[in-house]
């Protein structure tokens, strides 16, 4: 079978499996892998495919997902959380617009958008609590925000592959694709406020606001299961609720700034060191919990990051099998053959190899080498070129992108509403990105 026709036999079952017959993510998404492999006619390349795949996933997400998710949790408990929300709205007015730059931020720094989201959601899951906003709004202004610098700016590991198989110029690179980020990422804001406009307004002309009444049942929850623990005790001064997100995160920015680091310097700075790290300071900074409250939030917090990871793997399954079939570079030659201009065809490819594998890292380092031999024909300079592929790497994310089973899981939300906040909001963005660049290109070159 085709590529192109096994690629689209793969969407469109895995939106079945997922959104009408309701079945688990994880078993929805190997069983389709496994289906892509025989109708590729490799079926025993597919086995390979499918658990490299699982293993890569696992790999990278398992000490970064469980560590996130237990600094989380214990902050949350001791109230660390909720003092720096209280810090985030007493210097910005806007909670969303404070929690879009938040990950805007940190996303290219730690060279993980997806980390930058883990760690701060349950900061976005406080103000939620606090200010009454949707969660879909909170997580989608976190998320978006993350994805637009990590997608745009230099030295992200989206951009810097390809800056240098093409020979950019590096400075001219980082100055366009921050001019290009930062509108982007506030489209990305705009658009997560009207999620939670529209959520609101949805439910008031349903007569129940059923968001609201299940964040207050979850705080309330909180607060009666933590109220015997914290009566006596004083909340977490500043630096304890600080340290176990920002101790982290100044490592792995130490680690990175450096032009040499030594061996110290680059143990401690990897995000799973760090994170880990963090969970040490997570753990003294919830002492004022007990040792045996510690230890139950602890394994509520490894069996729900144990779910994420089944879901991220089975994206990883996915991803690995369709491109064994070779469908994302039969797309890219599909695209090729049509007259379009010339600044549209890399957007299309990489969006063609986004939609098909899923990781924006991937799109990057294959799409730059299938568009190369074209480069004297588009005739477009390497910088706008690889700000075209970028905003093409928005597009589309979708189930064996791993980030939508993260950002679905950890804000606690169901598929349909992913595909309604990350995934039509990493495409209003990556419109918004390609029409900027296309007027850079336009007016300036």
């Amino acid at each position: 079978m085709h590529p192109v026709l096994i690629f689209l036999f793969a969407l469109i079952a895995i939106l079945l499996f997922t959104a009408k017959f309701r079945l688990h993510p994880f078993l929805s998404l190997v069983l389709v892998s496994l289906l892509t492999g025989i109708l590729a006619g490799e079926p025993i390349r597919t086995i390979e495919a499918v658990t490299e795949g699982l293993g890569s996933v696992f790999s990278r997400f398992a000490i970064i997902i469980t560590s996130g998710s237990i600094i989380g949790l214990l902050l949350q408990k001791t109230g660390g959380m909720s003092l720096i929300a209280s810090d985030i709205t007493r210097f910005f007015k806007n909670p969303l617009l404070a929690l879009s730059f938040l990950g805007f931020l940190f996303s290219v720094p730690t060279m993980c958008y997806i980390l930058a989201y883990v760690i701060f959601i349950p900061i976005a899951k406080e103000l939620s609590s606090r200010f009454n906003y949707p969660p879909i709004s909170t997580a989608t202004a976190l998320a978006l925000g993350a994805v637009a610098s990590f997608n745009l700016v230099y030295p992200s590991p989206v951009i810097i592959s390809a800056a240098e198989e093409l020979s950019a110029n590096r400075d001219m690179l980082i100055l366009l694709g921050f001019l290009t980020a930062v509108p982007t990422s506030f489209s990305g804001y705009l658009y997560a406020r009207s999620l939670g406009k529209a959520e609101v307004s949805g439910m008031n002309e349903g007569g129940v606001i059923r968001e609201k009444t299940i964040v207050k049942e979850k705080k309330d929850l909180s607060q009666e299961n933590g109220a015997l623990q914290r009566t006596e005790n004083r909340k977490p001064g500043r630096f304890e609720a600080y340290a176990p997100i920002f101790i982290p995160l100044f490592l792995i920015l130490f680690e990175a700034v450096l032009n040499n680091p030594n061996t110290l310097f680059t143990f401690l700075g990897n995000p799973n060191v760090a994170l880990l790290i963090g969970v040490l300071l997570s753990i003294f900074s919830g002492r004022v919990l007990g040792l045996p409250m510690i230890r139950v939030q602890v394994e509520k917090a490894i069996k729900r990051s144990g779910v994420v990871l089944l879901d991220l793997c089975g994206g990883g399954a996915l991803g690995a099998t369709l491109a064994m079939t070779g469908a994302g570079e039969a797309l890219g030659k599909f695209f090729l053959q049509f007259n379009l201009p010339h600044i549209l065809v890399p957007f299309l490819v990489a969006a063609a190899l986004q939609t098909v594998q899923g990781s924006r890292v991937v799109t990057m380092l294959v799409a730059p080498s299938l568009l190369l031999p074209l480069v004297p024909e588009l005739g477009l300079p390497p910088e706008i070129l690889i700000l075209s592929m970028a905003s093409g790497t928005f597009m589309i994310s979708h189930v064996n992108d791993p980030f939508f089973w993260i950002f679905g899981e950890l804000a606690e939300l169901t598929p349909s509403e992913v595909f309604r906040s990350n995934t039509l909001g990493n495409a209003l963005m990556g419109v918004v990105s390609f029409l900027i660049v296309s007027g850079i290109y336009f007016f300036f070159y």
